[in-house]
């Protein structure tokens, strides 16, 4: 057994000085020992089961970084580079499952985190890494394309931040993503207008003959993109709102997330116990029935003892859910052994957020209440599924279901929304409706039959606890994922780095 927090065991200190100088009460014991429970619940009692793989479905991702010398130009506030930099971090947050791939590129690519879930250790490479020395000026697309086509992964998915390459040759590059199966998102950091750029003693970079250097966005990015069915980006207003954009187009990429294993410490939580007995030192101390409090507690001691566990559970899958991860939430709520309105809805809403549709729609039909509220809200997830599996005649349906179970803003939305993509279907460009859910679209299931589910929802039973609304308060809220890790300082890159990134730098022909 370990604790999580020790530090707070510190407060049982004063508390045994003042059992020690009690009065003589039973109560004022019986109050001491409460509190000493309590802070021993508090500091978070475990068993520790070690480090344990889980099976996450991830996509796999690789972010390749520009820091050339011209990414110091300051055409993009505060810079091309520091706006790159905030845009990354933004997009990692976003990103807690995937796999992400970090590469620096100039005139060489260099490997700085490799395909990792361990998203702090990205960012802490991103923010060792010291543009100040790095001096070359150019950059090379064709051998940071070859260095990504060495990567294992069979579907690449390429995220390209820069400000253009040397290359003038569009074929060349095309032919390295076709035969690596690349698929990329390329974010243009520049203008057309261009920009000169600042040296470190404020002046500007001028060339061999004196002249003013002016870094310019290489048009061939956009033909790049356009050529090889990705997406061409320009910088948004805010850091943050470009790594949305690139979530909307990495989305729309419409990749295979694919089983990986992730390395966790696995925990089993003790802190019921002790509060557990705590609440009953200060039942019998409070409670005039103490004898009858006895005897229900022996009757019905296994059935609560159970009711209680599921509690915890119940507990835990949301703090999962809130954080971010819903496959943990999935495993928690599929061992609850007393299914209540809360939890079925909690396990349909992890479904619908690791993007199994159906498994969310089948669980969303099976839950009964005779509330107009919660049914409204489960008529909304479930026209928000069909949605996103392009089954906009459902959609519309359940859409139209919910509205007539009292007004819903959203609701009026999505279903004007569907009714324009059941008309342009075969158009592109079009955003799928508001949802819960940022995942990729997938195919309806055919066999599910209308009956089945009309069926499904004209049966009822009661439900429990929170209203509808609040639980749809609550399937709205954006979320974080946090995952247990041993602190780590912040370490900078060797100088071994930089003369990798350096390499060919006195060979640079056409550095602008």
């Amino acid at each position: 057994m370990s604790i999580l927090y020790p530090s707070l065991l510190w407060l049982l200190l004063p508390l045994t000085v003042l059992f020690y100088y009690r009065p003589g009460k039973i109560a004022d014991t019986v109050h001491l020992i409460v509190l000493a429970l309590l802070v021993v619940a508090l500091s978070r009692p475990v068993v520790d089961q070690g480090v344990q793989e889980r099976k996450i479905e991830a996509q796999e991702i690789i972010i390749a970084l520009d820091v050339s010398y011209s990414m110091r130009a300051d055409d993009i506030a505060p810079s091309r580079y520091a706006f790159a930099l905030q845009t990354i971090e933004s997009f990692l947050e976003r990103n807690h499952n995937d796999n992400i791939t970090l590469i620096a590129f100039t005139t060489n690519p260099l490997l700085l985190s490799p395909p990792t879930t361990d998203h702090q250790l990205v960012s802490l490479a991103l923010k060792s890494l010291r543009p100040d020395q790095i001096l070359t000026h150019g950059t090379s697309l064709e051998k940071l394309l070859k260095k990504v086509s060495e990567l294992p992964m069979e579907e690449k998915n390429l995220i390209l931040i820069s400000d253009g390459g040397e290359e003038k040759d569009v074929f060349i590059l095309n032919n390295i993503i076709q035969e690596s199966r690349i698929l990329p998102i390329i974010l243009a950091m520049g203008t057309e207008r261009g920009s000169p750029i600042p040296k470190e003693d404020g002046s500007a970079l001028k060339d061999k003959e004196g002249h003013l250097v002016i870094s310019r966005i290489n048009p061939l990015l956009a033909t790049l993109a356009a050529q090889n069915s990705g997406s061409y980006l320009t910088p948004s207003h805010s850091p943050e709102a470009t790594a949305e954009e690139l979530q909307e187009a990495l989305d729309a990429l419409d990749a295979e997330k694919q089983q990986l294993g992730k390395m966790t410490h696995s925990y089993i939580e003790l802190y019921p116990i002790p509060l557990f007995l705590a609440l009953i030192l200060f039942l019998l101390v409070h409670t005039r029935g103490v004898k009858y409090l006895l005897v229900l507690g022996t009757l019905f001691g296994s059935q609560a003892q159970a009711s209680f566990f599921d509690l915890f559970k119940l507990d835990n899958a949301y703090h999962s859910y809130t954080q971010e991860d819903y496959n943990r939430s999935k495993e928690i709520l599929n061992t609850i052994s007393a299914k209540t309105l809360q939890s079925q809805v909690a396990l349909a809403n992890s479904y619908y957020k690791l993007g199994e549709y159906k498994r969310a729609i089948n669980a969303y039909q099976s839950i009964r209440s005779t509330s107009p509220q919660v049914k409204q809200m489960l008529y909304y997830n479930i026209a928000n599924a069909y949605a996103r599996l392009e089954s906009y005649d459902k959609a519309r349906r359940y859409y139209t279901q919910a509205l007539q179970l009292g007004d819903d803003e959203d609701a009026r939305a999505n279903l004007a929304l569907i009714s324009l993509l059941q008309e342009k279907e075969t158009s592109l460009g079009i955003a799928p409706p508001k949802s819960q859910n940022n995942s990729g679209s997938k195919s309806e299931d055919q066999e599910q039959t209308e009956d089945k589910e009309r069926r499904s929802e004209e049966q009822s039973s009661s439900g429990s606890g929170n209203s509808g609304s609040e639980q749809k308060q609550k399937n709205k809220e954006k979320l974080k994922l946090t995952v247990d890790r041993q602190n780590r300082q912040k370490q900078p890159l060797g100088s071994k780095v930089y003369e990798m990134i350096n390499k060919g730098y006195i060979h640079e022909k056409q550095p602008w």
